[in-house]
């Protein structure tokens, strides 16, 4: 039977023990799986791309299962409660879906109509089977508005970070940060510990992969792995938001959320056909406004790390003054970033 109290001890070391087997399990599974993904799976660049020569895509097979495989090790050791665990085998059959649709995309690229189909089912199912109870404005709106919303936030980022992982280690710069903080939030007990070690498990994947998609990557995550990747990422933004951090959840993927938004809304004002490649993106205007493909990332990174520092503030001090600052400076800083990679400059390192 499970203490109703866990140790300071096992909550601190289990969420860092997961983070390592993941990256140890990903970074296998990259090394085995690259030989048959050179095979069957090459991206070829076309109107989206950045890269100039076909390079094998799959990497997010390796990072998801070396994520699970990290937290099912993790969960024999040391069950949680029976809600929690079936919370987790929620969100991990709904990852698993998504997988299935984005290596289907991968392979033979589905029409528009069906892949929002199928992403709406896996998010729907989620939000109600994993986190039936959560409400976030319980006093504000109805829950059946509250799920409507929730269902297209969560379409909106499994989408948006499919559009962000345009580049090389762009996505490992944009859920590093956040997953890790909430891996942190976890083990101090401001989220539940299968959300700390869910967060824990997603970091250590991307650790894992990480070598084999720095610039110039040797293999991408592909669909497979960003769709899952952004119902993941959505999860854990909504049960962090859950517990009242809302200016949290918010600043955590901020860069994400104002890059792609900006961009469709854009499109659209121009009239072009948002379903279809481009490069359109802030991050992919800047390589061809002169920075580097390092240069980008470094830079998106940087940013992200400050953002879960002020997202931190936010949860340490739940003072309306205080989150309300850190929101605007958050803003302040990511348009500046915007601003920035869609200003033409002499080439950086």
């Amino acid at each position: 039977m499970r203490s109703m109290v866990r140790p300071i001890l096992t909550d601190a070391i289990l969420p860092l023990a997961i983070a390592v087997a993941a990256a140890f399990a990903a970074a296998m599974l990259c090394v085995l799986l690259r030989p048959l993904l050179l095979r069957y799976a090459l991206a070829r660049p076309n109107a989206r791309s950045s890269h100039k020569t076909p390079t094998p895509q799959g990497g997010g097979i390796a990072v998801l299962a070396g994520a699970f495989l990290a937290l099912l090790s993790a969960l024999l050791l040391d069950p949680l409660e029976a809600e929690a665990m079936r919370a987790l085998l929620v969100v991990a059959a709904g990852a698993a879906a998504l997988a299935v649709v984005g290596a289907w995309d991968d392979i033979r690229p589905l029409p528009a109509s069906l892949r929002l189909l199928l992403q709406a089912a896996c998010v729907g199912f989620v939000l109600t089977q994993a986190a039936p109870q959560l409400r976030l404005f319980p006093e504000i709106l109805p829950l059946p508005a509250e799920r409507g919303l929730a269902l297209l936030a969560g379409i909106w980022f499994v989408n948006l970070v499919n559009f962000i992982d345009g580049l090389d280690w762009i996505t490992v710069a944009a859920f590093v940060p956040f997953s890790g903080l909430l891996a942190l939030c976890g083990a101090t007990g401001i989220v539940d510990p299968a959300t700390g070690w869910l967060a824990a498990a997603l970091l250590g994947g991307l650790v894992g992969f990480a070598p084999f998609n720095k610039p110039v990557a040797r293999l991408f995550l592909g669909d497979v792995g960003s769709l899952p990747l952004g119902l993941l990422g959505a999860y854990l933004l909504y049960r962090l938001a859950g517990t009242g951090a809302f200016a949290a959840a918010v600043i955590l993927p901020l860069y994400s959320i104002a890059d792609a938004t900006l961009t469709l809304l854009r499109r659209l004002l121009r009239g072009e056909k948002v379903w279809e490649a481009h490069r359109s993106h802030f991050y992919q205007q800047a390589t061809v406004n002169g920075f580097s493909v390092p240069g980008v990332v470094g830079r998106v990174a940087a940013l992200n790390l400050v953002l879960a520092g002020l997202a931190a503030v936010t949860i340490a001090n739940p003072e309306a003054p205080v989150q309300l600052a850190c929101l605007i400076l958050a803003v302040l800083l990511t348009g500046l970033l915007l601003r920035h990679f869609a200003t033409p400059r002499k080439a950086d390192g």
